[in-house]
């Protein structure tokens, strides 16, 4: 019995994926739960599990492909006849899969163009998510008169969102382009008709001819106007290989394709690029030893620009989400030097006991943790967010810890942290660092986050200036800890002066609704938490 497999929805406000790695390849067999293949999206890295046992027998969206949340990406066959040979299984999906073509109802829509057995079918523009209603078609990948088959791409569309090929919902001859290059419609639109009366390739409308006052019809285009000169001669390749290519400067048609019909793959533009400075050394060395008399000295080489290497999935969407951050709330920050004498004290005194009785390490960050919770629970405002022209007060105390991956950052949320005491707050705590690092949180573990902490004083910095995660109100960056020299003053009034354990702390805060008093007295409580500590550690 065949299965479906679907991209995973990895939170709520999660609408599309990014297939970054096949752990299995068609013929495999699986077993469920068992690691199938990676994905990244703008909140998380994750290793999607198998929904059954079986084998693979199909594989529908290539590496490094973006697809809508729910698009079917591979089928799994359940039972001892499940098994086709990798051979043919592998044929087949290197015939039908292409980057960034998804086969699904959101991108693969067709009717009827008409009544009676001469008719059409109509090809849609696709709804490519719940949010986009429209896309601009950049570019058609056949002419009218060409011969299609199923699923093989047609047009690439480009919306807000994504770029994608766009696949045939039919074999047939492509009989009529309705929109040109460059035009953008809305969702559903007739783009092009396949097919016609007696299965020869209807005609193309016929365009206006010019006149000193007529304008085009853009709404029907003939095979003249959507055919660029030498279009036939240029390499096979998806969306995503040709901007990287675009983005670097380098000729598709000089980078062998490995993919089905000589495509370009987005390993064959990368692999291409990690010795661009050899071959142009190489073609360089050669022209000159041809023009360049015997006697002649060779020139120096010219400085390299460095190397050129286009964003991951996941720094794209940081970056993108950082701008809109900055653009969404006003930033405001404040700095509090915390004398952290006490907890670092306790700390030596007691976490060699504490890891040999609790199984996890003592870390100074459930300490911080643990006061920002008493600090939210006295100032609900800054434990809230804006919606509109309201605030929400938000009922739990969601706490989103950074973590510093080696391909990005992500924000693990520890949920209804107020009901958890200090050793459990400090389990969570290595629990979703853990997970985070293996590519083990599940979706819900990076939604919901009420307030921030982020700690970038393990690298040495006194303090910085964080941006707020969105949409909270408030986020609380971590400085370094070190040994200063303080001024004391005792309970008579004098003065002497101590090395004490100072670490500072910046609260960056929405001033849309946290006031600067409301930021002053809550790092005022979160600091004489920190200074006077007595809660029971465990």
């Amino acid at each position: 019995m065949p299965i479906d497999v679907v991209m995973p929805q990895m939170g709520e406000s999660i609408t599309e994926g990014t297939l970054t790695k096949w752990l299995k390849k068609v013929g495999d067999t699986v077993q469920r739960d068992e690691p199938l293949f990676e994905i990244s999206t703008d909140k998380v890295d994750a290793e999607i599990p198998s929904p059954a046992a079986g084998v693979l027998t199909e594989v529908k969206t290539a590496e490094g492909s973006t697809v809508q949340i729910n698009t079917v990406v591979a089928v799994i066959t359940e039972g001892a006849g499940a098994a086709r040979t990798s051979e043919s299984a592998a044929a087949s999906a290197a015939d039908s899969v292409t980057p960034a073509a998804v086969d699904s109802p959101a991108t693969n829509e067709a009717v009827s163009a008409g009544e009676g057995p001469g008719a059409g079918t109509e090809v849609l523009m696709p709804q490519m998510g719940e949010s986009i209603t429209e896309g601009t078609i950049t570019k058609w990948l056949k002419k009218v008169g060409d011969s299609v088959q199923r699923d093989e791409p047609i047009f690439e569309i480009s919306t807000d969102k994504v770029d994608a090929e766009i696949p045939s919902p039919i074999a047939g001859t492509l009989s009529e382009i309705k929109v040109p290059e460059g035009s953008t419609v809305s969702i559903n639109t007739v783009v092009a008709v396949i097919g016609g009366a007696s299965g020869k390739p209807a005609a193309a409308a016929t365009p206006i001819p010019a006149a000193p006052v007529a304008a085009p019809a853009p709404a029907a285009v003939s095979s003249a106007a959507t055919e660029q000169p030498g279009s036939d001669e240029r390499p096979r390749s998806s969306p995503l290989v040709r901007k990287i290519a675009k983005d670097n400067n380098v000729d598709l048609t000089q980078v062998p394709g490995t993919g089905s019909a000589g495509r370009i793959t987005k390993a064959d533009i990368l692999g291409h690029l990690e010795k661009p400075a050899a071959a142009a050394s190489d073609a360089g060395a050669s022209t000159a030893a041809a023009s360049a008399p015997v006697a002649a000295k060779p020139a120096a080489a010219a400085p390299s620009p460095g190397e050129l290497v286009p964003m991951t999935k996941m720094r794209s969407i940081i970056a993108k989400r950082m701008v809109e951050s900055k653009q969404t709330s006003p930033h405001v920050h404040t700095v509090f030097k915390v004398d952290m004498t006490r907890i670092v004290r306790l700390r030596e005194k007691e976490k060699s006991k504490y890891e040999q009785r609790n199984g996890v390490k003592l870390t100074y960050m459930p300490f911080i943790t643990r006061a920002a919770i008493v600090a939210l629970r006295k100032h609900p405002v800054v434990n809230g967010s804006v919606e509109g022209e309201a605030i929400r007060y938000n009922k739990n105390i969601n706490i989103g810890i950074a973590v510093a991956l080696d391909w990005g950052l992500i924000v693990p949320v520890i949920k209804q942290a107020e009901e958890k005491n200090f050793l459990g707050v400090a389990r969570a705590i290595v629990d979703v660092a853990e997970r985070a690092r293996g590519k083990k949180l599940a979706p819900d573990e990076i939604s919901g986050g009420t307030f921030t902490l982020t700690n970038s004083g393990i690298f040495g910095e006194q303090f910085g200036t964080p941006i707020i995660n969105q949409p909270q109100a408030a986020i609380l960056g971590i400085g370094g800890l070190n040994k200063e020299a303080e001024v004391m003053t005792d309970k008579d009034g004098n003065d002497s002066i101590a090395i004490r354990s100072i670490q500072r702390f910046t609260l960056g805060f929405d001033h849309r609704i946290v006031d600067g008093a409301d930021a002053g007295k809550f790092m005022s409580d979160f600091k004489a938490y920190l200074e006077g500590w007595s809660e029971d550690i465990g």
